[in-house]
């Protein structure tokens, strides 16, 4: 059985949102788009990227892509919810490196910056990827959640 995975892009990555849907679904993933449903030029890529964050963070997807212009907004957007590990990558060894060192779960792509070939190079390496739990990228991500608990409410400003 293969992983359950959540995609989703705004209007500067719907075409590629589109192309990556069948490619996975060929490649049998469970895949949920969590939209654009339709093309919208009007759209805003923080509308877009919470509900494939938030199903990130409740375990209801294990991986995630998301795709905008340059793949910075979605980046930023996502990783303000607690439990989603997001990063632009644009190589392939970052797509594997962050999963297996850093526990990354949300794969974020520029759809205008990168073409269709790579897109799927670093998708495949991501979803291939699994994390090391060796102790010291254990201790690194422990010490990463801790952050996100400490600074969730911004009581512990210190």
């Amino acid at each position: 059985m293969n992983m359950k995975i959540g995609i989703a892009a705004d209007h500067a990555g719907f075409e590629q949102k589109q192309q990556l849907l069948k490619q996975l679904k060929e490649k049998n993933f469970d895949v949920i788009d969590y939209g654009a449903i339709s093309y919208d030029a009007l759209d805003d890529y923080p509308d877009i990227i919470k509900p494939l964050a938030l199903a990130l963070a409740r375990g209801e997807v294990a991986r995630g892509i998301a795709i905008c212009g340059s793949g910075v907004g979605v980046s930023v957007a996502a990783n303000k919810i607690p439990g989603v590990r997001a990063a632009l990558i644009t190589e392939t060894y970052s797509a594997h490196q962050g999963v297996e060192h850093d526990d990354m779960n949300l794969l974020c792509l520029g759809g205008r910056v990168i073409g269709p070939q790579l897109i799927w190079e670093l998708v495949e390496a991501f979803l291939k990827a699994k994390y090391i739990r060796e102790e010291r990228f254990q201790r690194r991500l422990d010490k990463i959640i801790a952050l996100e608990q400490q600074f969730a409410t911004f009581k512990n400003l210190d």
